[in-house]
């Protein structure tokens, strides 16, 4: 897989003309079928440098259905490194068959280690990764949710020179790495706006180790109650999405921003003109396993 893929294309959503503001999605879901959106900006650097280092082993932290799980995985598997999954939850190890991105990842190479959510919350410590070096020897670690500071440099090339007309830049936001690259390589006339996928006032402190620049913000009001969090609402716009634009979104990230985007501009946020992008980050592959926990609860499914 070559890790310099050109810029993806900008699709616009049809809005009805009386809203006065136009929108477009970036496709950054179309960069590849399995690393796709932010995780391919992600890990472009990070492999890169695993190559120059000289490692073999790549090891990084992520849940049961966790898109960066998936995206190490197949990276990984294409480009010749032994890969490791330190996965939230020792409960999960006997359902690996009937989870699809476990499954998907154990299939492409992946080793997976399940520790108990209480030893997860220690992920970082320096005690907890020597204990990972004991077990695995070397290896390259690469953060939950990837964010580092060679991520954000590989976010910072999402957005190329055709999108300088812009005015507003709309993504999800998890761990804070892709907003950062985007505030970085925004011009100083665009606002950035960020969408968190999940409840906490953590973001703002962690994204300003990346950004000097103050061109962004944060709108806390679409997270549906945390990580993974969806109801009925979400899922029927959702749906609607699809049958009116033939996109599809992801329910934990790219679905709350949308639906986050179209509440603004119902209720006049956004100034008349205003020309906005929104980032399609992937993460498609987490669908089938949202559609399990909504079956189990006998909710409307996502529609694929």
């Amino acid at each position: 897989m070559s890790f310099d893929f050109e810029h993806t294309i900008n699709q616009e959503i049809a809005l009805d003309k009386t809203v006065g503001v136009r929108l477009f999605l970036k496709r950054e879901d179309q960069l590849h079928a399995f690393v796709s959106g932010n995780k391919y900006r992600k890990l472009k650097y990070n492999l890169k440098e695993a190559d120059k280092k000289g490692y073999s082993t790549l090891l990084t932290f992520g849940g049961a259905f966790s898109n960066h799980i998936a995206a190490v995985a197949m990276a990984g598997n294409i480009l010749g490194f032994k890969t490791i999954g330190v996965i939230r939850g020792d409960e999960l190890q006997t359902d690996i068959e009937k989870n699809p991105t476990l499954r998907f990842s154990q299939e492409h190479g992946m080793q997976l280690k399940f520790i108990s959510r209480q030893d997860y919350r220690n992920k970082t410590s320096n005690a907890f990764i020597q204990s990972l070096k004991n077990e695995f020897q070397d290896f390259y670690l690469i953060p939950e949710g990837g964010t580092n500071a060679l991520a954000v440099k590989g976010c910072e090339e999402i957005l190329s020179g055709k999108d300088k007309d812009f005015d507003v830049i709309c993504c999800p936001v998890g761990t804070g790495g892709t907003i950062s690259g985007l505030i970085n390589c925004s011009k100083p006339s665009q606002q950035v706006l960020g969408f968190p996928a999940l409840k906490g006032s953590f973001l703002h402190k962690d994204i300003s180790k990346f950004v000097q620049k103050t061109n962004w913000d944060l709108i806390t009001d679409y997270h549906f109650g945390g990580y993974a969090k969806i109801n009925t609402n979400l899922i029927a716009f959702i749906n609607r999405f699809k049958s009116e634009n033939n996109i599809q979104l992801d329910p934990v990230y790219t679905g709350k921003m949308m639906f986050g985007i179209f509440s603004l501009i119902e209720k006049g946020f956004f100034p008349k003109g205003s020309k906005i992008l929104a980032i399609h980050t992937g993460g498609l592959q987490g669908i089938d396993g949202m559609n399990m926990v909504l079956k189990r609860k006998k909710l409307p499914l996502i529609q694929v």
